[in-house]
């Protein structure tokens, strides 16, 4: 398997992560998923992404392969908390380039960078009629702790599962 080698984007990179979102956005439509639509994460989402936490790329052989968003407080979802966690966003996987585990390592890679940063949790949220991703995630190690209702850009309400996992001892 090709390494993946992990770095921070930086703003010449936003035109990619909007491919990658697309793309993944478009497989989950193929694969019957309904959750993420193409176009619906542009440049600018991004760009607010680097000022207010941190957006990962990966790479393996010289090509894209996944990025993911490291957030360190996430209140729409979680509410308040101590800064106990990082949380984990528009995990994405480049399915023609990537090697298998993919999204595995960029799961590991964003639970190492959080442990560094002295937090002793991983958190992320899944919406909730997505039949595949609370499986893999709990196949990752995290934990269904409990539902709350968000609000899309456009006003709608949906559910989204919250799972989280220990990291460390």
């Amino acid at each position: 398997m090709n390494e993946i080698i992990y770095r921070l984007a930086h703003g010449n990179d936003l035109t990619a992560l909007v491919e990658l979102y697309d793309s993944a956005a478009r497989w989950m439509q193929e694969t019957g998923i309904d959750q993420w639509k193409p176009g619906d994460k542009d440049e600018e989402h991004f760009r607010l992404r680097q000022k207010e936490g941190e957006v990962w790329l990966a790479e393996a052989a010289g090509r894209r392969v996944g990025a993911f968003e490291l957030w360190w407080e996430d209140e729409p979802a979680w509410g308040p908390q101590p800064p106990e966690a990082g949380y984990v966003h528009r995990l994405m996987v480049d399915r023609r380039h990537a090697p298998p585990g993919t999204g595995r390592a960029l799961l590991a890679h964003a639970e190492q960078r959080i442990a560094g940063a002295g937090r002793a949790w991983a958190r992320l949220d899944c919406v909730s009629r997505n039949p595949r991703l609370r499986p893999y995630y709990e196949g990752a190690g995290y934990t269904v702790v409990g539902e709350h209702s968000k609000e899309g850009g456009d006003g709608s309400r949906y559910a989204v599962t919250l799972l989280e996992k220990r990291l460390g001892a």
